[in-house]
């Protein structure tokens, strides 16, 4: 196998094209650094060489940075601390050559791939779609450990610590308006011949790049300030990743170059030590896994085309399944409900496109969509003809019975039919579809149009080619699936019945509502269990958990009280100013002992009841992958993304081992 760099040395200049060959991009594997070393060995025993110039062979990226899955292996700070060496050792060879060096940049220039280009002297970039440039690390549960928080604060100033803290990523031609490269071609450029000649005027002592001195006398102020707005973003909560980042920067830049990159590397290692780190890696490959449902079907499979769609029922659901549908497919969408619930549907499907457009957020103007609704109050020929059918109808199993009776006669055999339901069980309603092996279940999060996942299911009927099809109308509609089979809340609200559960137990015991809601808060969770219930509806869950034979004392005094949630008939557990409503705490229900907890033991009580049920969703087979679970939670309902999804935390804080002896991952 060749070098990963390859040199070729005309007229004093030395071009270096490299290519991690078999990798989609480049990054910094074990076999890059080797086959790097030796490179800089070569180019210090090269007599009469004027300058270098770097340049990816591969055809959209230059470099990507670090490997993530290497960097998620690390278990030792000792093992952390030699990658970083490594790393520093690199660049610092490079320097030590005392020529002008330039990174010639096309494709994505990212994290470690930009700490390296910012070792360089220069850096030229063509323009075009894929040239992105940034340190995106902190989205990741890391931060830039290669020398990008020294480095890049001292090339462009005080705007380094917004790119770094949100993990920016530039087109090309605003990281020139920056200051990050030095000069930019249009996208039909020849970048080998511009970026020779730029290196001949740096050789030349006639490129007039631009170096100012920055000003850090304002550290303390604009450190405080970034702080400010990371706490703001995080909700007080202070993530490793962006926190010892801007310590790196805040530190470092008081400081010289040398120092801060030991600064810099100290954090470091405390980075990749934290569980948040290894949980936000893990979203990162559960995200990448998910991006793209068609990778999720069946190989070699063929979906069925889909020209038409309809949707029954137009409430709250109905509308946002309608709304996804028409934004992200040409298909005309036939919708079905009583008369009086048509125009405010279409109303409501017009209001929420046009605050789309104003956005700039829909390709094509909000009549144009708007004509491809087919709204109807039964069940016409518009239905002979459509290829899937979501049905979004009253969660009564008579409704249902009633509803397929009626609509399996009018639409092809071969229609794909899926239920929305949420509670209800998908064996249960499959008796009533004629060829009960095209009937499975797409279960949407509302507001649908904001909610990014669907959760595709298969009833006992339900053929894998059905999936394959929902899965291949999850990807027309941009949304992301996770596959389970038939069960009681599915995945996600498998999971939430717990974290309910539990919180009102706690409530029972003495502990107020706002404790029991902070602690879940502060472990990053959107909004607390309490008014998590408030909000969707304090009826639903009372319902669904009677459903499963769970008779919660608090929920059913609550509701039995006329007490349906704030949103939904302006009575709950909160008045409008978001506190406690009084007139709620007599309905609260006394458990036998009281017993006061604090935040980590709620958290942790919460967290073993989710284990618990994400192991018995494994072991019945309910989903055969645990990465399901995690990106459920995540995406369904915002489990925080720094601690990688439920399952993957009770790996990283030792709860599963200590639950069940082993770990999920």
């Amino acid at each position: 196998m060749g070098s990963i760099f390859q040199l070729k040395v005309e007229d004093g200049i030395g071009v270096v094209t490299f290519d991690v060959a078999g990798d989609a991009m480049n990054t910094w594997t074990e076999q890059a650094f080797k086959d790097y070393f030796a490179l800089m060995d070569d180019l210090a025993k090269e007599k009469g060489l004027k300058g270098i110039l770097f340049i990816s062979g591969k055809p959209e990226n230059f470099l990507a940075g670090a490997n993530l899955k290497m960097i998620s292996e690390l278990e030792k700070p000792e093992e952390v601390r030699e990658v970083l060496d490594t790393f520093h050792g690199a660049f610092g060879k490079m320097n030590a050559l005392g020529i002008p060096i330039v990174a010639a940049i096309h494709g994505h220039c990212l994290g470690g791939g930009l700490e390296f280009a910012l070792a360089c002297t220069a850096r030229i970039a063509k323009e075009g779609k894929n040239t992105v440039i940034g340190l995106p690390e902190c989205n990741v549960g890391l931060f830039p450990g290669g020398g990008g928080t020294q480095r890049l604060p001292r090339l462009i100033g005080y705007g380094a610590f917004e790119l770094i803290l949100k993990g920016t990523m530039l087109p090309a031609a605003k990281a020139l308006e920056m200051g990050i490269i030095d000069r930019l071609l249009p996208a039909t450029g020849d970048l080998l011949a511009e970026a020779k000649k730029f290196l001949a005027e740096i050789v030349a002592g006639k490129a007039d790049l631009k170096r100012p001195t920055q000003d850090f006398s304002q550290v303390d102020a604009v450190a405080d300030m970034a702080k400010q707005g990371v706490l703001k973003a995080t909700k007080g909560r202070e993530i490793p990743g962006p926190m010892l980042a801007l310590d790196s920067m805040h530190r470092g830049l008081k400081v010289s170059l040398d120092e801060g990159l030991k600064i810099e590397k100290d954090n470091f290692v405390k980075v990749v030590m934290a569980p948040q780190s290894k949980g936000s890696i893990n979203t990162f490959f559960i995200k990448g896994l998910t991006d793209k449902p068609k990778n999720m079907m069946s190989k070699g499979f063929q979906p069925k085309a889909l020209k038409k769609a309809a949707v029954l029922g137009f409430g709250t659901m109905g509308r946002g399944i309608v709304i996804e549908i028409l934004r992200n497919t040409q298909m005309p969408v036939v919708v079905k409900d009583v008369e009086a619930a048509l125009q405010p549907g279409k109303d409501f499907v017009q209001k929420i496109l046009t605050g789309m457009a104003e956005k700039k957020r829909l390709k094509e103007p909000v009549d144009s969509i708007m004509s491809r609704i087919i709204a109807v109050s039964d069940y016409t020929a518009d239905f002979k003809d459509v290829d899937i059918v979501v049905e979004a109808v009253f969660e009564e199993i008579g409704v249902k019975e009633q509803v397929y009776k009626e609509l399996c006669p009018v639409v092809p055999a071969d229609c794909v039919i899926a239920s929305n339901t949420s509670s209800l069980a998908l064996d249960k309603m499959a008796p009533y579809v004629t060829n009960p092996e095209r009937f499975g279940g797409l279960h949407f999060f509302s507001p649908v149009w904001m909610m990014q996942l669907v959760e595709v299911i298969q009833g006992a009927k339900t053929t894998r080619e059905t999936v394959d099809n929902l899965l291949n109308f999850v990807a027309l509609i941009r949304k992301r699936p996770i596959t389970c089979k038939d069960n009681p809340g599915f995945v996600v609200n498998a999971l939430i019945f717990p974290y309910i559960i539990n919180a009102f137990q706690y409530v029972e015991e003495g502990n107020s509502i706002e404790k029991v809601d902070k602690a879940m808060v502060k472990f990053g969770m959107p909004v607390g269990p309490v008014r998590l219930t408030d909000e969707v509806g304090i009826d639903v869950p009372a319902k669904v958990l009677k459903g499963m034979g769970i008779n919660q004392k608090t929920l059913e005094a609550v509701v039995a009280d006329g007490r349906w949630g704030l949103k939904k008939n302006g009575k709950g557990f909160f008045v409008k100013d978001g506190s406690v409503d009084p007139t709620v705490l007599p309905l609260i229900a006394k458990a036998a002992t009281t017993r006061e907890r604090n935040d980590e033991q709620i958290q942790e009580g919460i967290m073993e009841a989710m284990l618990k049920v994400g192991k018995d969703l494994l072991d019945r087979k309910i989903v055969d992958d645990v990465r399901m679970i995690d990106v459920g939670m995540i995406w369904g309902v915002g489990f925080p993304p720094d601690k990688g999804g439920p399952m993957k935390w009770g790996d990283l804080t030792g709860l599963s081992k200590k639950l069940f002896g082993k770990n999920f991952y």
